[in-house]
């Protein structure tokens, strides 16, 4: 495939132009922000590069779409893809990332951070015992690069990882992997449920009820897609303290509205959609990476199966 022009979508364009400038690649480029970019820039094009596109466009005009993020659901989640068009995604750094925000958030839990830090404000000398990691049973839904690197950090630590894919295929660092459709006699067992899996048609409103009720005095922690998410399930869990508490950094709508009952919730932590940020750098070399691979003819470690959805 030969590739001239290339569209350049996002609002950190001007970051990615000066990085791109600096391979000095012979390609004919376009840089548009997201709120201008029109269906006139996809016909010069024979590539589109861009994340998170809200509007609809016609795709059957290039030969490439590359994603500046790990997910491709604003592509192709309830959409019908041109199946001539190839869909790339970024892989960078996002399953460290990952991992360390989660084990940020189950270290706080087992060291009793915030226990500790009412008995400091009380002036209260209470000795409790932290917990260990290797104590820990922790359920990772998704077992595709950004779960089996959370999976390597956790086991490395002494946790007891399990994973839940649509397969259930055997996957390297996991005690054990379910299928999506036969993890529930597992669930009591886990002291954390932590979400990474991809907006698909299997995947949306998966933590539901009916999920929660299986489930005690759990910490969940949901990384993946907001539309997995039943919130109004999660807020009633929390009640019946089936869980604990609740980390959560992606939404089904964001920004997340300020009438929102998740903010007033004292056992629920937000933070806006942060535990995996593409830097334009990791952004960038993904794409020239992506780029010479396809013109070289080369496998595509990154190509999307459009039928899975990722």
């Amino acid at each position: 495939m030969q590739i001239e022009n290339i569209l350049v979508v996002s609002p950190m364009w001007k970051e990615i132009q000066s990085l791109i400038s600096e391979n000095k690649l012979q390609k004919n480029f376009r840089y548009v922000s997201e709120t201008q970019v029109v269906q006139d820039d996809l016909e010069w094009a024979d590539a589109f590069v861009a994340f998170n596109i809200e509007k609809e466009f016609d795709y059957r005009q290039v030969k490439w779409v590359h994603s500046l993020g790990a997910g491709v659901d604003s592509f192709v989640y309830k959409k019908e893809w041109p199946e001539q068009v190839l869909l790339t995604r970024t892989i960078c750094s996002f399953g460290q990332r990952i991992a360390e925000y989660c084990l940020s958030y189950i270290l706080r839990d087992i060291q009793f951070h915030e226990q500790f830090q009412r008995n400091k404000l009380e002036k209260r000398w209470q000795p409790i015992t932290p917990g260990l990691l290797s104590e820990q049973k922790v359920m990772i839904f998704g077992t595709g690069e950004i779960g089996q690197t959370m999976a390597k950090t956790f086991s490395f630590l002494g946790v007891d990882v399990y994973g839940v894919s649509l397969s259930g295929k055997t996957k390297e660092y996991f005690s054990e992997v379910n299928a999506i459709d036969s993890f529930e006699d597992r669930l009591k067992e886990m002291n954390y449920i932590i979400n990474t899996l991809p907006l698909t048609e299997n995947t949306t409103g998966l933590f539901d009820h009916e999920f929660f009720q299986a489930v005690h005095d759990v910490g969940f922690i949901n990384v993946g897609r907001g539309a997995s998410l039943d919130e109004a399930a999660l807020l009633l869990a929390l009640e019946k303290q089936q869980v604990r508490f609740a980390v959560l950094d992606v939404f089904s709508n964001e920004p997340l509205s300020s009438e929102n009952k998740l903010w007033e919730h004292p056992h629920v932590w937000i933070t806006p959609h942060i535990s995996a940020v593409t830097t334009p750098s990791e952004g960038v070399d993904c794409f020239i990476d992506t780029l010479k691979n396809i013109e070289a003819n080369k496998p595509l470690l990154n190509k999307v199966d459009i039928q899975k959805g990722y």
